[in-house]
């Protein structure tokens, strides 16, 4: 009897230690998820600081990662990665603003950017140990906080603060440990800096010691002191909440590289819809209509026209995407905006062609399409917004039917005035360049033709406010420019002097509605 009551007795204390393991590798487990929940938000909450680099206002952040690197990001350019580290922890440099004055005061005394280059590695080194510092504090408070309310003990509270110092520690130490300054001559661009990779210029040239790579830096924060600083020129614009943002394209002719940038400006400008003024082939064949199935990833609405390169069954293939309104002497409206549009009446993909013919006068001429299309508006007996051609030969007669015109056809860019019939109120006529830079076309001169393309700031009552001209190096280039028009209402014409900075070697001459542009980057 009393060998069965200790072997009872011996195997409930193996029972009661196993249930007292069992909870102690529970608490563990919780206060693990609790530390790993603590730090993850802490780092989400508080792993961000905002410090000058030379003129800049750069944001820096921390966020978890497998991967770790980091990303500096120009808005609303792109953003350039570099591997500079691994580790769980990766560092995000947002360049949120510049300090005009001081922007200006650099690019104007000698030896100022050189100077601001020379305080970046102290001003970023210093940046990054405040974000250090700061992370962890507000970690191990929030995992504190969390433990508080989950064990309501003093004493894990303080375990679990402990480990939260401990992880967040070793992630930071890691990413310490592991920096790789060599990262920055291999930067990897997204956005409209895969078309500038010389913002950070001869990078791949640099050896791998620190001194060096401290000139590197200094450079590239002298490079994008000048960029801003030069931008921070162009003419105010303020878009309101209710703005409408239209992306004008025109004569893409195939292009197959056009579809990334486009993609990327319709991102990065946040646009609400994109406008195509025609040819987005060139000989408006059946193997061609492929070619359009990239406006189905586009995301937003597409109203396209067709050009004289683009049979029926091209614009049969657009209307066949889910985002896409295909125009022809009709009235759509999009995002709130009425647009009215007509298709070319020529198709002449040949262009050994005559394009004279049939279409000199009557219905099917340029200045008839016109016409037709004008008289569909009137008969529509609502206001129309933006009117569509394909050729500015058409536009003429649409003159006072509504504000604004857009066209294409003749692959430069050109913005001017209409006036109204009888002296009434006009329109606006932009004719785009050709986003495609010409096809094959472009590059049979001595320089390939810019992709061109323009952002449309339409405001509350659909009145066109001002507009960005982008205007990417061609086919070989390495240069995106983008010029800005603030639009005076009191003004029939816009007036010039918009741009700033000096003129693209590829751009056309400055003029009224052409001002210089911006370099973005070359």
């Amino acid at each position: 009897m009393l060998a069965c009551f200790a072997a009872g007795e011996g195997w409930g204390a193996v029972k009661r230690g196993a249930a007292r393991w069992a909870r102690r590798g529970l608490v563990a487990l919780a206060m693990i998820v609790v530390t790993l929940a603590g730090v993850t938000g802490g780092t989400m909450l508080g792993g961000r600081v905002t410090g000058d680099v030379g003129p800049l206002r750069v944001q820096f952040q921390l966020s978890p990662s497998t991967n770790g690197g980091s990303e500096i990001a120009v808005p609303p350019l792109g953003s350039l990665f570099l591997d500079s580290h691994s580790g769980p922890a990766r560092l995000t440099a947002r360049l949120d603003s510049l300090d005009q004055k001081r922007a200006e005061a650099l690019i104007h005394e000698p030896g100022g950017l050189a100077a601001a280059g020379a305080s970046a590695p102290a001003d970023i080194r210093d940046a990054l140990l405040r974000l250090g510092l700061r992370t962890i504090a507000v970690s191990v408070l929030v995992t504190m906080l969390l433990a508080a309310l989950t064990f309501r003990s003093t004493r894990r509270t303080a375990w679990a603060g402990t480990l939260a110092l401990a992880v967040t520690g070793g992630a930071l130490g890691a990413a310490a440990l592991t920096v790789r300054p060599s990262a920055v001559a291999e930067p990897r661009y997204e956005g409209l800096l895969v078309n500038a990779p010389a913002l950070v210029g001869d990078a791949r040239r640099i050896a791998d010691d620190y001194t060096r790579y401290a000139d590197q830096l200094q450079r590239l924060v002298g490079n994008v002191s000048k960029l801003y600083g030069t931008m921070s020129s162009l003419p105010v614009y303020e878009a309101a909440p209710d703005t409408t943002r239209i992306l004008h394209v025109s004569d893409l002719h195939l292009n197959p590289s056009v579809w990334p940038v486009i993609k990327t400006v319709v991102e990065q400008f946040d646009i609400d819809l994109i406008i195509d003024t025609g040819d987005i082939t060139d000989w408006g064949s059946e193997p061609e209509t492929s070619y359009v199935s990239m406006i189905g990833q586009l995301k937003v609405p597409y109203v396209y026209i067709r050009g004289n390169h683009d049979s029926p069954r091209t614009a049969q293939a657009v209307a066949g995407q889910p985002n896409a309104v295909v125009l022809d002497d009709s009235i759509t409206s999009v995002s709130g905006v009425r647009i009215a549009g007509i298709g070319d009446p020529r198709f002449t993909p040949d262009k050994q062609e005559q394009e004279a013919g049939p279409w000199e006068e009557g219905p099917t001429s340029l200045p008839g399409s016109g016409l037709r299309l004008a008289d569909t508006i009137r008969a529509a007996g609502v206001p129309v917004d933006i009117a569509l051609v394909h050729d500015p030969a058409s536009a003429e007669p649409l003159a006072g039917t509504a504000p604004l015109i857009l066209a294409g056809h003749t692959h430069q860019r050109e913005v001017r005035m209409l006036p109204g019939p009888g002296g009434g109120p006009g329109s606006r006529l932009a004719v785009q360049g050709s986003t495609g830079g010409a096809g094959l076309r472009g590059l049979e001169g001595e320089e390939p033709t810019p992709l061109a393309m323009s952002v449309l700031y339409l405001g509350q009552n659909h009145r066109l406010e001002a507009y960005d001209d982008i205007r990417v190096g061609g086919t070989g280039l390495a240069q995106v420019s983008l010029n800005r028009q603030v639009i005076d209402p009191d003004v029939a014409a816009d007036t010039g002097g918009a741009g700033a900075g000096e003129a693209s070697p590829a751009a056309p001459p400055p003029s009224p509605d052409r001002p210089s542009p911006v370099p973005v980057g070359r």
